[in-house]
């Protein structure tokens, strides 16, 4: 009984630490930065209001005695920053960009005055990173919405982080899997992949859960492109994720906002805009290909400032052809021969079961004819 309370308190001391850990790992991003007045001196004690500009979510904080502030769990995307202090100008920004699981320092000088002047700042430059050492890059939807990504498949905009990179065949042996990489040199199942904070990875080879289609079969669950709002690849990245020996790609989906909005896309190759097959040469009927992906998005509010929605679908559609040479018997040739034996062959040859001649000099009459010339 003497031993009890210390396994309790062993207990909560573990649930504590791996709270704090699990907090640590997310997709969402924070806004931090200090208050200082014209002379460098910090200011406790000041009001921050942080507002995102496309869904109107706000939160508040203050300066704590150092001057300092920290907003965590901003969702990603543009807001708007208030500093208000008794005795100063108030100060706004605008265009502050929060992207997955990054920190955006904003340091904010107040000038005195008469609360009746505010400073307004348009902070619509690159940010740069300077609370982290942690390799990668982050992707906006904005950035990868006109690439030219074969398949729309997101894995492929992996390969724009550094330290990424395949195997020259780009698959697995998974059949019907978008295939595996390596990033900074680990095993191509030693990836962790999250989606909107939640665990992505197949729990049998490792591989996404999203866009793999595990032992067999073609995948059942795709990610289309236009429903990313941002993909971050850490190729170096810091203790709190964990798991995994190579990289992290972090993925957070696309959000409603006030205003409705969308998209609608279509994107096709055809055997028309194609050059020819090598073995397909000119002479023969060209191989049929004929690929379509198309789809369409849609979000918006159901409750201003409170409720959104995001709706995205794609689909794809494929039919291609073989083209092959070949001698085949034409009816002068099975007369030659006798005709049909039996009825069985007979009923057999009333299907047709062979295509009619189309290239002259290539038939059964005339086995020596030459074929056709390339190009």
């Amino acid at each position: 009984m003497r031993t009890l309370p210390r396994h309790l308190l062993l207990s909560l001391f573990l649930a504590a630490v791996s709270a704090s850990i699990l907090t640590a790992q997310t997709f969402r991003g924070t806004l931090l930065g200090t208050v200082a007045d014209a002379t460098g001196a910090v200011i406790p004690g000041a009001s921050i209001s942080v507002k995102n500009m496309d869904t109107g979510i706000e939160r508040t904080t203050q300066s704590n005695s150092d001057g300092a502030f920290r907003v965590p769990e901003l969702p990603v995307g543009r807001y708007s920053v208030t500093v208000t202090m008794s005795g100063f100008n108030p100060y706004h920004a605008e265009g502050v960009e929060v992207a997955v699981a990054g920190e955006v320092n904003l340091n904010v000088t107040l000038q005195t005055g008469s609360q009746k002047e505010e400073v307004v700042v348009m902070a619509n430059a690159l940010q740069v990173e300077t609370t982290s050492n942690t390799l990668g890059a982050t992707l906006t939807s904005n950035e990868v919405k006109n690439l030219p990504v074969n398949g729309r498949d997101y894995t492929k905009l992996i390969y724009l982080s550094p330290g990424v990179t395949g195997s020259p065949d780009q698959i697995s042996d998974s059949p019907g899997s978008f295939g595996t990489f390596s990033v900074n040199g680990a095993r191509g199942r030693s990836n962790n992949f999250l989606l909107d904070g939640t665990d992505m990875n197949d729990g049998y080879r490792n591989d996404p859960a999203i866009n793999e289609a595990g032992v067999f079969g073609t995948p059942a669950t795709i990610l289309p492109i236009d429903a990313v709002a941002e993909l971050r690849g850490l190729s170096n990245y810091e203790p709190e994720y964990g798991r995994n020996a190579g990289g992290v790609i972090n993925i957070v989906t696309k959000s409603g906002t006030n205003n409705f909005h969308g998209t609608a896309v279509e994107y096709f190759r055809n055997n028309a805009l194609d050059a020819r097959n090598y073995f397909n040469p000119v002479g023969q009927t060209q191989a049929p290909f004929h690929n379509n992906q198309f789809g369409g998005s849609i979000g918006g509010p159901i409750i201003r400032n409170r409720t959104f929605f995001f709706f995205n679908y794609e689909g794809q559609r494929e039919s291609v052809g073989t083209v092959s040479q070949a001698c085949v018997p034409d009816p002068a040739y099975i007369e030659s021969l006798g005709g049909a034996t039996n009825e069985v062959i007979a009923s057999l040859l009333e299907r047709e079961p062979w295509p009619a001649p189309n290239l002259s000099g290539v038939t059964t009459s005339e086995p020596d004819a030459a074929p056709p010339t390339r190009p």
